[in-house]
């Protein structure tokens, strides 16, 4: 199975595919400079053993050190409901600021109360920087933008960098679709909005998302460019209109369970990735509320 590809440009990007959560991490880079940035960087959990490792972290580390880079930019996208976010521990092997979207505030007090964390500061200390929408940042000499992207989650954020658009959930692959807005603070019409931004940009700006869940068994794919998703992408096709894609994905997102690690990940993720604090015996535990997602699907 492909697991790492790059795509050579202004910048350069490197994509790492996890197959145990369909995930992708990615290492951008500034070709001239060798200032980099991190996307999307997932901390190893095995929910039957409950046991937390940092294989797919290291690897990002090992292929900066192999190459030559520095880190500039530890960034998240959306708090993830699928996989652990190794931000926390990539700021502390590197030192690089952590950042995500200022709306995160909201998901975190959104998940305080699921959560029943009436002491929890849901106000986004957890990271370094939060970003606003059109907030720019440098990698090197390139510029980064931000896009505020809700539907899929409140917090969603586009990082236009160069020629590369960093598009998390929002599209998938064309022939996959587009992203579930059915968690908690998801709209399938602001999923809309934010999917028509996007397509808004330049026709051949490379499009990465963040995950691939491998369709017709195919190999791992993560990369496109807005005119593939316009001309093939099979949930926009056919002169679709705002209506019939809130119709077709609400209709879509009731036959999806849930992930499977949705409850597990969002508490770690609201905190910047850091694993909830050693208790008296000295070990860390999850707190699962049951009952929290009602009406979600059963598998």
């Amino acid at each position: 199975m492909k697991t790492f590809a790059i795509s050579p440009g202004t910048p350069d990007v490197a994509g790492f595919y996890d197959p145990r959560t369909f995930s992708i991490q990615y290492v951008v880079s500034d070709p001239a400079t060798r200032e980099c940035a991190i996307i999307d960087p997932v901390l190893d959990y095995e929910e039957k053993s409950g046991a937390t490792a940092t294989h797919h972290a290291d690897e990002l580390l090992e292929y900066i050190e192999r190459e030559g880079l520095t880190v500039a930019w530890i960034l998240d996208t959306h708090p993830h409901a699928d996989h652990f976010s190794a931000a926390s521990y990539l700021h502390d092997k590197t030192g690089a600021p952590t950042a995500i979207g200022c709306q995160v505030t909201e998901v975190q007090a959104l998940w305080k109360r699921i959560y029943h964390w009436p002491d929890f500061p849901a106000d986004g200390r957890q990271w370094d920087h939060l970003f606003a929408d059109g907030d720019t940042f440098s990698i090197g000499e390139l510029k980064g933008r931000v896009m505020h992207s809700p539907g899929h989650t409140l917090a969603s954020i586009t990082y236009v960098i160069g020629d590369a658009a960093f598009v998390h959930d929002t599209l998938f692959q064309p022939d996959f679709g587009t992203a579930r807005a059915d968690f908690p603070g998801g709209d399938a019409h602001q999923l809309w909005h934010s999917i028509q931004a996007i397509l808004s940009l330049p026709a051949d700006t490379r499009l990465f998302t963040g995950h691939d869940y491998m369709p017709d068994g195919r190999e791992p794919q993560w990369g496109s460019t807005v005119r593939e998703q316009q001309e093939h992408n099979k949930h926009l096709n056919a002169g679709i209109d705002e209506a019939g894609y809130v119709e077709l994905r609400q209709r879509r997102d009731r036959e999806l369970p849930m992930p499977t690690l949705i409850l597990h990940a969002l508490q770690v993720n609201i905190l910047g990735g850091r694993l909830p604090e050693p208790e008296a015996n000295g070990k860390r535990y999850l707190k699962i509320p049951l009952n929290a997602l009602e009406g979600a699907a059963w598998e």
